[in-house]
């Protein structure tokens, strides 16, 4: 149903919703009608919607996102983890942004509501939509762990829907795929299909186990006619390592940039969480592991691709935290987050942000010194850092709700750390983005020092990096030299200070360029 069926109610309770999402500003909020969400890392906005069956209110988190491009326009499915939701009622329905340029969105509602007590997908999961002659499928996984239903059917099944537009989706009863023996019919979900030219037919990967032994495996299903609703089981397109171990390998995608093939998927119960690749000359493998096999950290989740024809993008969710503070606990859903990829000469692959996304930070704005301590000097906004013991900090005025930060950073010693704090309350409470030469990798920290995110990264001595954040309410994202990407979920960062710091390290902060909208 589309969001433009609004109910009409009280212009001041909008008027309330609307302060109080902008306190938190976790985004996403629209004013009742328009569509446009005036953010760039979005979240279903604050409306009522008119379902057919009854009214909902759409305020809620971006879930796992199933991008689809088609006529000059991204789709961008997602699954809504409502704010509040309902006893007895479903939840993680499909909602849809739209958008032309990954900078600008449109919010759509919802498109395929989830089921009732009974139904396969009482909850719905993550799926992907493919395009067979005049009409559309969405593949989708549906969940139910009521035990009444579990007395007779699997706790995960793939479904499908149909549309001839990508507005009206039809659910198609008959249609249900459930784990084939030798797999794990409790953990079978997250279908990604695809018209694979190799086998000149549809291919599907799902993500789940092998029973016995619990192995993580992607299986692979292939069909001549999706039409024909029948789907014939072939070996698994990848199975964990030893070395590996995962449990899961969910919300798989397999791409093609240049000579090489690209198999993504993320995984959250290992030392290393997050959205993963493995890459190949063939679609057929061998696949093998890149050094930094990780396209973010693990506030970025569930990262699924799509590609204009011209650049391929990684649409994943910066975690909230529970509760929204900066020592809250991860949690599932947040905002959207949109990388470029790009390929480097030796196959692997890099993120930069989107140049849409850049081009709106067009207005320049003055970087206002607030404080500095420890081995300091500033110099026609350069600064050096000297920190052998004690840290060398500099912060800045608070730069509001949008800002884009550019600089050039040196490190000059092979210890230690540099690089930025935000929500600054004294030079003891911070959150921290840190570049550390010896752990070659750049870090997120709360205030309470604990690693929260982290990205792999050889860093070297006398080498300038190019440094640029990107940051919305409480979502930064830093990149480095368009290679990687570190996104961060920093509470109260719009109203605190901001700085730069070293510890351990002497360090150049060169031409620190703060740019906004206009």
């Amino acid at each position: 149903m589309n969001y433009r069926n609004i109910i009409t109610i009280a212009s001041i309770f909008f008027s309330l919703v609307s302060c109080s999402q902008d306190d938190n500003y976790i985004g996403g909020s629209i004013s009742g009608g328009e569509s446009e969400i005036a953010n760039i890392f979005p979240v279903p906005p604050s409306l009522w919607i008119e379902a057919e069956s009854e009214p909902y209110y759409s305020a809620g988190y971006t879930g796992d996102i199933m991008p689809f491009f088609d006529n000059g326009k991204f789709h961008i499915y997602f699954l809504h983890d409502a704010q509040n939701k309902p006893a007895g009622k479903g939840f993680h329905d499909i909602h849809e942004f739209q958008s032309t340029d990954l900078a600008h969105f449109s919010y759509e509602g919802q498109v395929i509501p989830y089921g009732t007590t009974a139904d396969a997908d009482f909850a719905v999961g993550t799926g992907s939509v493919v395009k067979v002659g005049n009409l559309y499928y969405f593949y989708y996984t549906g969940h139910n762990g009521i035990a009444a239903f579990l007395q007779s059917n699997a706790r995960e099944s793939v479904l499908c829907a149909t549309s001839p537009d990508l507005k009206n989706w039809t659910k198609i009863p008959s249609f249900k795929i459930t784990a084939p023996a030798g797999y794990y019919n409790f953990d079978f979900r997250d279908p990604h299909v695809f018209y694979n030219e190799e086998l000149s037919k549809y291919s599907m990967l799902v993500s789940t186990q092998t029973e016995p032994g619990r192995k993580a495996v992607l299986l692979h299903f292939t069909t001549a006619d999706p039409a024909s609703g029948n789907w014939d089981v072939q070996a698994p397109l990848y199975t964990t390592t030893p070395q590996e171990n995962y449990l899961m390998m969910e919300c798989a995608d397999i791409f093609k940039m240049g000579n090489y093939w690209y198999l993504m998927f993320s995984e959250n119960w290992s030392s290393t969480r997050g959205t993963h690749y493995k890459m190949a000359t063939s679609i057929n493998g061998p696949w093998t592991t890149p050094t930094n096999d990780m396209i973010d950290g693990e506030y970025f989740y569930a990262g699924k691709t799509a590609s204009d024809g011209n650049k391929r993008y990684v649409f994943g969710w910066n975690a909230r935290k529970t509760p929204e503070t900066d020592l809250g606990n991860k949690d599932w859903a947040g905002n959207m987050v949109i990388h470029e990829l790009t390929q480097n000469s030796d196959g692997t692959l890099g993120t930069q942000a989107p140049q849409a996304v850049k081009n709106i930070f067009s207005k320049n704005s003055n970087v206002e010194v607030d404080a500095t301590s420890g081995g300091v000097t500033v110099n026609n906004g350069s600064y050096s850092l000297s920190s052998t013991t004690n840290k060398a900090m500099v912060t800045f005025k608070p730069v509001g709700k949008r800002a884009k930060i550019n600089t050039e950073l040196t490190l000059t010693t092979t210890t230690g750390t540099t690089g930025f704090v935000f929500h600054t309350n004294t030079t003891e409470s911070y959150y921290k983005i840190v570049l550390d030469i010896s752990k070659k990798a750049i870090i997120g920290y709360n205030s309470a020092s604990q690693e929260t995110t982290k990205i792999p990264f050889g860093l070297q001595a006398n080498t300038k990096y190019d440094v640029e954040i990107i940051t919305e309410g409480s979502v930064v994202v830093l990149y480095i030299n368009g290679k990687v990407a570190l996104t961060n979920r920093i509470y109260g960062r719009d109203k605190y200070k901001w700085g730069i710091i070293a510890e351990g390290q002497n360090a150049t902060v060169s031409n620190l360029q703060l740019t906004q909208p206009e």
